[in-house]
């Protein structure tokens, strides 16, 4: 248990993509046993309201985008990328996600965000396709849903690592 909240946020404010508040309300309320984490963590965006969620969906990152190839992800994102194989897109997989990207965030406002770890690129793709003809209500609730999966991953690594 850390009991310093500097190196709390330290070692857990990565968890929600360039989000420490997360972390840092966490331990504000006491700091939660390691494996009550994910709960507490994802109750604190549930109840942030929809103006910090935007915030916290805005945070992150284009999959396969420019701040991908120019290799300045954080280190979580870079690997998750990596681990899907994004960082090896041909030039038309590449192409086809910045147009989506491009489409995706002037319809919702926000990056699409999907838990990438353990998929393969023409899986991204699809689901891709397919999450931007939803409805902004119906998109906002998954990309929520998916950062919290990525925050379980991000958690389960600090925690098992």
């Amino acid at each position: 248990m850390i009991h310093n909240k500097r190196a709390y946020v330290e070692r857990f404010g990565g968890v929600y993509e360039h989000s420490p508040w997360v972390a840092e309300k966490a331990f504000d309320m006491e700091p939660p046993a390691p494996q009550d984490l994910p709960d507490v963590m994802r109750k604190i965006v549930e109840k942030a309201g929809a103006e910090a969620q935007l915030a916290l969906l805005r945070a992150h990152p284009d999959l396969a985008g420019k701040l991908a190839k120019s290799g300045v992800l954080t280190a979580e994102s870079t690997s998750e990328q990596a681990s899907a194989g994004l960082d090896q897109c041909t030039e038309a997989e590449f192409e086809e996600f910045t147009t989506l990207n491009q489409h995706y965030k002037s319809r919702f406002g926000f990056p699409y965000i999907l838990a990438v770890r353990g998929r393969k690129r023409h899986e991204i793709l699809e689901n891709f396709r397919a999450r931007v003809e939803n409805s902004p209500e119906i998109e906002f609730r998954e990309a929520l849903d998916q950062v919290h999966q990525i925050a379980n991953l991000r958690l389960k690594a600090l925690l098992n690592g």
